[in-house]
């Protein structure tokens, strides 16, 4: 049984991130990797790729953690709070922190423990967008390898200091134990301990503790940012508009709001916003939205695979809140016309691969078939 309670935020996802419950009040360097062959051992080190070698070259984390330090004060500003978090809840869009950044604010003692338990609620955020969409397939067909593959990408894809961790190691150990098991037993949950990022994910999920955004609090924020650009056309003698062909205005261009902002502005629960910006904040959202539809279509286009358009929409539509997808126009009837249609799919294949014999008979299987036809 995996234990939801932690004082983490991030939980490790119990632990595999960084661990600044513990050392993060007097550590401010990372943790440097030993040479280790493998990648799927209990090791506590691991060896880096050249890509991230690369990386490090390219920016020490003294760098790293300056510019963690400059983005966080600009957003702090720009928002008009002194903290990232209030009430427990991430009160701060950190999306234009990237991983390294993130780690960084959360394992650093430069960084005060508002800070760091914000970074630590961010980087949690993105695990569970990251496994929102496969977590809710595994459960419609009862099938966790795609689940545990996403958390292995997700794993993959993070900074070179936090996968040089202790805490990393473990947790991506787990997950490539979970995969050995499920050649044998795909519709069984694994069965991992407690550093199994993914077990602890779903027990979140199930007993309501993942993080959502505070829509309050990015209202508010995005209050403050507007005011601060229309105070900022004013000062050049110019009248704030959203007309991006204005001439004698100056435009105001919120399509780099955050999702959750936007949706806030949408939403207007407390009724701060005009008409106008709240027209402005739903074009760029539904933009936003259809740029995620045609990107998702052109991912599955190139696949070849009969079920990706579905996959995809289903795993953008899980990674929203539900204040999200109610502002960008995203039906309950959108998500399940997608599931219904990757189960029904799912289920030709399977059918189709039975009455060809499958790959052993040599024959092309419908996926195959259906790539060539394109």
């Amino acid at each position: 049984m995996v234990s939801v309670t932690s004082t983490s935020p991030y939980a490790a996802y119990q632990n595999y991130a960084a661990s600044y419950s513990g050392t993060a009040t007097s550590s401010t360097t990372p943790q440097q990797p030993q040479s280790q062959s493998g990648t799927d051992s209990a090791a506590t080190s691991v060896t880096l790729s050249d890509d991230a070698l690369a990386a490090l070259a390219e920016r020490d984390f003294a760098a790293v953690l300056a510019e963690a330090h400059a983005k966080l004060l600009a957003l702090l500003e720009e928002a008009g709070r002194t903290s990232p978090v209030k009430g427990g809840k991430l009160a701060l869009d950190l999306s234009g922190l990237d991983q390294r950044e993130l780690f960084a604010m959360s394992s650093d003692a430069s960084f005060s423990p508002d800070e760091r338990e914000a970074a630590g609620l961010e980087m949690q955020r993105r695990f569970e967008a990251a496994l929102s969409g496969p977590a809710a397939i595994a459960e419609v067909i009862g099938n966790y390898v795609g689940l545990y593959k996403a958390a292995a990408a997700y794993l993959d894809s993070l900074g070179a200091e936090e996968r040089a961790s202790a805490d990393w190691r473990a947790g991506r150990d787990a997950i490539a134990e979970g995969l050995k098991q499920l050649q044998t037993r795909p519709g069984t949950l694994p069965d991992l301990g407690p550093n199994d990022p993914v077990a602890l994910y779903l027990a979140l999920t199930e007993a309501g503790k993942g993080v959502e955004p505070s829509m309050p609090d990015l209202a508010s924020n995005a209050r403050t940012t507007l005011d601060r650009l229309y105070a900022d056309a004013h000062a050049r003698g110019k009248v704030p508009t959203f007309n991006r062909n204005t001439i004698v205005g100056q435009y105001i261009d919120v399509s780099g709001f955050s999702s959750g902002a936007l949706s806030s502005i949408v939403l207007d629960t407390a009724g701060q916003f005009n008409a106008e910006e709240t027209s402005a904040a739903r074009s760029a959202l539904h933009a936003r939205s259809g740029a995620t539809l045609l990107a998702g279509f052109q991912d599955a286009n190139k696949s070849g695979d009969p079920t990706a358009f579905s996959r995809n929409i289903i795993t953008a539509f899980s990674s929203l809140s539900a204040e999200e997808r109610q502002a960008a126009g995203w039906s309950d009837q959108l998500y399940q016309a997608a599931m219904q249609s990757y189960v029904t799919t799912t289920k030709l294949m399977d059918m189709f691969s039975q009455s060809t014999g499958g790959n052993n008979s040599g024959a092309p299987n419908l996926a195959s078939l259906l790539g060539g036809m394109q």
